[in-house]
């Protein structure tokens, strides 16, 4: 029996695909894992058996973040793909998304594409303001694609955004070999139709790793349930600067007099959709009791 450790590139049908050092092999998962809770997911580093060219999931190494949908862990950076052309995105899908990711310590960075077609003035500016790396791209062009190569290099970047935004597509530039399908964009509908059913990482480099993923539609925006409501002014970058200026140290940047968050909303220091989606999410996040989440 030889022992190996790897990265999971695939998870599909309680099959694992492992890169290690010794090439990809696929395992299934211990029973011993199963029964104990742990499920192996995309991303994740494991040790692996071989034996008689079967291979067998040992352990499931810590993991410094995960998510449920989509399946996958160890994320350094999430990039959410937006467009303001068919089809349009709303912000507030951006920003319950980047909330996730910021509450568990993943970079996240705004891409914004087709930007040949529209340049997304105004979702440009709200995501500067906001403190987040803004790329404008276009898979037609070519335009900031060596920008997004170049900032997702020798990490595990996970790609999301919905349907028809242009995620595959841009991929395919990163990486011409994959050839991934793209699907068309609905005019009637103003969405695309969904050509990703997994969670799958493509190697584009040395340690650099891409899952795409499917649309907003499958992201776990539920997960919003384990941010508690006190926690989620942290997930905003750009309340930072006013944290611990309010005039309650208790404040939750609503209605309470002397809160430095609301003054700088009316101050134009922070976008008026960002805090628009900041209160739709508090009302979402303060309706979870503590021992609900135990």
């Amino acid at each position: 029996m030889k022992k190996l450790s790897g990265r999971i590139l695939r998870s599909l049908s309680g099959f694992y695909d492992v890169q290690t050092p010794e090439g990809l092999v696929t395992c299934r998962a211990r029973g011993i894992l199963r029964r104990g809770g742990e499920s192996p997911l995309t991303g994740d580093l494991v040790e692996i058996s071989v034996e008689n060219g079967k291979g067998m999931v040992e352990k499931i190494l810590p993991r410094r973040n995960w998510f449920i949908r989509p399946a996958v862990a160890n994320v350094d950076a999430l990039v959410i793909f937006a467009a303001n052309v068919n089809p349009v995105t709303e912000p507030f899908l951006i920003d319950r998304v980047a909330a996730i990711a910021g509450d568990r310590g993943v970079q996240v960075v705004i891409c914004i594409n087709k930007c040949d077609l529209d340049p997304a003035v105004d979702l440009e500016k709200i995501y500067r303001s906001a403190g987040y790396p803004v790329i404008l791209t276009s898979a037609e062009t070519g335009e900031g694609v060596e920008e997004l190569r170049h900032l997702i290099s020798g990490k595990l970047t996970a790609f999301t955004g919905n349907s028809g935004v242009g995620k595959s597509s841009i991929l395919n530039k990163l990486c011409p070999d994959l050839a991934l399908p793209t699907g068309e964009v609905s005019e009637k509908l103003g969405r695309g139709r969904h050509t990703t059913r997994h969670v799958e990482l493509y190697r584009l480099g040395e340690d650099t790793y891409v899952a795409d993923t499917p649309g907003f539609s499958s992201f776990d925006t539920d997960q919003m349930e384990v941010i508690l409501k006190e926690d989620l002014q942290y997930a905003f970058p750009d309340f930072a600067p006013c944290l611990g200026r309010c005039q309650f140290h208790d404040c939750s940047h609503r209605k309470e007099p002397g809160c430095a968050v609301t003054a700088a909303v009316a101050a134009g220091e922070i976008q008026p959709t960002r805090y628009d989606s900041y209160l739709r999410l508090y009302e979402k996040v303060s309706q979870i009791k503590l021992w609900e989440m135990k």
